[in-house]
């Protein structure tokens, strides 16, 4: 790899690095309504000579930086879209738009990938081949990456391999988490809908109730996990709504449940998927009751390429020494960068955001997350490297 000093150059741009984020953080915008913030992306981008589309995937925008050589492309992914969150912080920088927050840390994201953008346009005749700057709208629904696939972001160039981080809360500032294999899970939905017969709630002999079937349903359920799963794999299982009637005496027609499923293994969601049908229609008999019962598959698993993840965990021990690295890091958090990984191998990883003695150590989507901004040169640095090992040989 090259011997330029990321670290250095990363750390130079500091102050505009915290006022690029605390823009983007006073002005969220929802899932596929990020046009403030594609329109500065495509104008510095512009500005720094890259060749930019707009409106991929709805409110993406794509730029490419080509070297002065030929090689492989490199896709760099970042998210742009806040959360429908009312802000309880109280900085200089709080979200001006009610009821908007970033509460994840999408606009240190595309900071990052900005500032990375600009550290590695200033040494474009060293760079053989190119980086493909991916901005996604709408990853906390998990539509953004879909829509820009389908409007063709991995094709002309197709990228050879794929890089993208998440600032981390549950990791202290300086911590990086880089793992093999899944790091994020698959996450799937379903909607249950139980019926009955209604009736007044003064003569439930009259009735059959789906309530007290719904209650059957979701205690029979937690069981998937504990005895229908392999102890060695993991799986979650949450019922997360119930609706049923509007009035305390009044035995509802129907009952409907609604809930999510998350796995690391596309064979363990298809087991998840066959026992809620299977107990869910299996308890609802057993009760008088019918059921319907659907899952939409959201998106699979986030899974790194064991030789990718490898190269870049070396490149990071050399930059930042290896008791700063966890190899364990994994949740059951959903994340669409799953499909650019699916079709390009790459790696995803962690960036630690947190400082406790500062109180920022609130978890994402809560109304008080915020990050140690520290983080931000950090991880420009760290993908700058990343991409330099692949496309700026020494």
């Amino acid at each position: 790899m090259t011997a330029i000093d990321f670290k250095a150059q990363a750390e130079a741009m500091r102050e505009e690095l915290v006022a690029r984020r605390r823009d983007l953080h006073r002005h969220p915008e929802l899932a596929f309504q990020e046009v403030r913030t594609a329109g500065i992306v495509a104008k510095e981008l512009q500005a720094l000579g890259l060749e930019v589309q707009t409106g991929v995937g709805k409110t993406g925008v794509v730029g490419i930086l080509e070297g002065a050589k030929d090689g492989p492309t490199v896709l760099v992914r970042a998210d742009m879209d806040a959360l429908p969150i009312h802000e309880e912080n109280q900085t200089d920088y709080v979200s001006t738009e009610a009821g908007k927050m970033h509460a994840c840390g999408h606009d240190g994201h595309t900071t990052i990938a900005l500032g990375v953008a600009k550290l590695l346009s200033q040494h474009r005749d060293q760079i053989a081949g190119r980086i493909k700057f991916v901005f996604q709208p709408a990853e906390e629904i998990v539509g953004g990456a879909k829509a820009m696939i389908a409007d063709g972001v991995l094709e002309s160039p197709r990228p050879d391999v794929s890089l993208g981080l998440h600032l981390w809360n549950t990791m202290p500032l300086g911590i990086l988490g880089i793992a093999d294999g899944p790091v994020m899970a698959g996450a799937s939905i379903f909607q249950i809908i139980i019926i009955g017969r209604g009736g007044h709630a003064a003569s439930p002999q009259l009735a059959i109730d789906p309530v007290v079937c719904a209650a059957q349903v979701i205690n029979a359920l937690q069981t998937i996990v504990s005895r229908n799963a392999n102890p060695f794999d993991t799986a979650v299982v949450s019922v997360t709504r119930m609706k049923g009637s509007d009035a305390d005496n009044i035995i509802p027609e129907r009952v409907e449940l609604g809930g999510t499923f998350r796995t690391f293994k596309l064979e363990m969601s298809d087991l998840v998927d066959q026992r809620i049908r299977e107990i869910t229609q299996s308890v609802c008999a057993a009760m008088g009751c019918t059921a319907e019962v659907t899952t939409v598959h959201g998106v699979p698993p986030t899974t790194n390429d064991i030789e990718t993840t490898a190269r870049v965990r070396t490149l990071f021990t050399s930059m930042v020494g290896a008791d700063k690295i966890d190899t364990t890091t994994r949740t059951m958090g959903a994340e669409d960068m799953s499909l650019f990984l699916e079709q390009v191998p790459g790696t995803y990883f962690f960036v630690g955001s947190a400082n406790e003695a500062r109180g920022l150590n609130y978890g994402h989507h809560h109304p008080r997350f915020d990050f140690d901004e520290d983080a931000l040169p950090l991880s420009v640095a760290l993908m700058s490297a990343a991409v330099a090992e692949y496309v700026m040989p020494e």
